[in-house]
């Protein structure tokens, strides 16, 4: 693999003592697949519902084992993170670990106010993410506001808090200044808590939900207010704010590992976060995609390829696509003719939806306007190629927005052509939709997406062996020859037998049709059929 720093990498011969292996020994290590699977029917066969399953319930185990889920800072990422590793180990490679530093924040109770006795209603609070935790009760004092419904100053600026009082919770209004610099001034000012409420401007009436950036802009206890509510404190005497948050810089991981044959000049990245959201055990998002090049990988371990193949599990996706992000800034700025080798990237975000699609990303722009997003020369032709193989085994296959609102986004804005699929988050399926995928019409792709309920009974497993198969076999075919993506090597030779079989009950293949959109902290992608 390519060179880099050591302060940021684990080598596997280090992993047992840098990482601690919790709620995964009960998952026995298979033994090792001595199998050559070098064409479309071996790689499919072996990518097998059995082995998927096998690794979604693990991802379960871990959830159930650390709080309910997968979440990068937290045991239950860890956990996910040794579980991939041991697996990985177990199939030959030797996997690396890259450890990087992210801000993390959890709400652990709602934030309450109350204003002279009296608790505010519940929609008219929001805790600032990245607030600080604690209960103050105090007078409260409004600061260079009087409650006009305009884009306040108010507390943008040292001068805003001459003559506060000091110990007091100060009340302020949003407007032409960062919410960080607010609470940061007014902590200056020896505030002991801070709200701030809403301009009261049209579509700026509800409670501020907004983000302080980073757990360093404050240690006070911030809170968002609805307008209404601001107003009303700028007659109170005294307040009690409460909030119950972590707000911490936490170290977080990726993992990556790599097929020991092939050129490593012309290197192919599969990759799929691994990071659940706190919510739930992220087992649809994206514990399918994970489980997917999981079992690929397996599955190709012992295959001679043409291309170097490099497998890369995300963390801290749900957080802004971070964990790509920083492998990409690293290998440019560390290693930047290492990153010049990566001929392909392949995404695998949400690949097995309950009631899902076969979407594939619009490397083409041929449904969707990308707008002023960079499409890589060759992610036309990387889109093609799954499109190709639906149609070879009679399934319909549709469009996705291309948009970099998923781990490929880092790569692509690097130059890098990159392509993938996708089954739909909380997008409403339509009628076409369900004629051509099957499913239910007028009912969301993932009814339980970023919720508790997204454990291992949200996912369609047929859908998600549908779909792993045809990232197996895209993922084989630029194993062997990249020449449509960047003209390297010669074109593309399918070996063998390259069918699964005709699946029953469809034989369309694609079409322009349409999803909308997943949000992820990132976002996925609107999707069209």
């Amino acid at each position: 693999m390519p060179v880099r720093t050591p302060s940021s990498w684990i080598t596997s011969a280090a992993l047992a003592g840098a990482l601690t292996l919790t709620a995964t020994s009960a998952v026995a290590a298979p033994s090792r697949d001595n199998s050559n699977n070098n064409t479309t029917h071996k790689i499919t066969q072996a990518v097998s519902e059995q082995k998927l399953t096998e690794h979604l319930t693990a991802f379960q185990s871990i959830a159930e084992a650390n709080d309910g889920n997968r979440a990068s800072g937290t045991s239950g990422y860890r956990a996910s993170v040794d579980y991939v590793v041991e697996r990985l180990q177990a199939a030959g490679y030797t996997p690396e670990v890259q450890e990087f530093t992210f801000p993390y924040f959890q709400e652990v109770s709602p934030a309450t106010v109350s204003a002279d006795g009296t608790q505010l209603a519940a929609e008219d609070v929001a805790v600032m993410t990245y607030s600080g935790t604690g209960t103050v009760t105090a007078p409260v004092q409004a600061v260079d506001t009087t409650g006009e419904r305009v884009g306040s100053t108010s507390g943008c600026e040292a001068e805003d808090f001459a003559g506060f009082q000091a110990g007091n919770v100060a009340l302020l209004q949003r407007g032409s200044c960062a919410f960080a610099v607010k609470a940061a001034n007014a902590e200056a000012a020896g505030a002991s808590a801070v709200l701030i409420f809403n301009t009261g401007l049209p579509n700026s009436e509800d409670a501020v939900a907004g983000t302080l950036g980073s757990p360093e802009a404050t240690t006070l206890p911030t809170v968002g207010l609805s307008y209404q509510a601001g107003v009303d404190l700028l007659d109170a005497q005294e307040v009690t704010v409460s909030t119950d948050t972590v707000s911490a810089t936490r170290t977080t991981y990726n993992v990556l590992a790599e097929t020991g044959t092939g050129d490593p000049e012309n290197t192919v990245m599969v990759g799929a976060h691994l990071d659940s959201v706190l919510e739930g055990a992220g087992i649809s998002d994206n514990g399918t995609g994970s489980a997917g090049i999981l079992a690929i990988a397996e599955a190709i371990a012992k295959t001679k390829t043409e291309n170097n193949v490099r497998f890369a599990w995300w963390g801290a996706e749900e957080l802004g696509l971070l964990g790509a992000e920083h492998y990409v800034t690293d290998l440019r700025e560390n290693d930047p003719e290492a990153f010049e080798d990566i001929a392909l990237y392949l995404n695998f975000d949400m690949i097995g939806s309950p009631n899902y699609g076969r979407f594939v990303y619009d490397g083409n722009a041929s449904t969707f306007d990308p707008g002023d997003t960079n499409v890589p020369e060759g992610s036309g032709a990387i889109e093609a190629a799954f499109h190709e193989y639906f149609a070879s085994v009679g399934l319909a296959s549709g469009d996705t927005e291309f948009s970099g609102r998923s781990d490929y986004g880092p790569f692509i804005e690097a130059g890098v052509p990159s392509g993938g699929l996708f089954t739909g988050a909380e997008g409403v399926k339509t009628e076409e939709q369900a004629e051509l995928f099957g499913g239910q019409a007028g009912v969301a792709y993932d009814s339980c997406y970023h919720s508790v309920c997204d454990d291992i009974t949200n996912v369609n497993l047929q859908g998600m062996e549908e779909m792993s198969d045809a990232a197996a076999a895209v993922v084989l075919r630029y194993a062997m020859s990249t020449h449509d993506v960047n003209g390297e090597g010669e074109p593309y030779q399918q070996k063998g037998k390259g069918a699964v079989g005709h699946p029953k009950g469809n034989d369309r293949g694609h079409g322009p049709h349409s999803e909308h959109g997943h949000g992820h902290g990132h976002g996925h992608d609107k999707a069209a059929a």
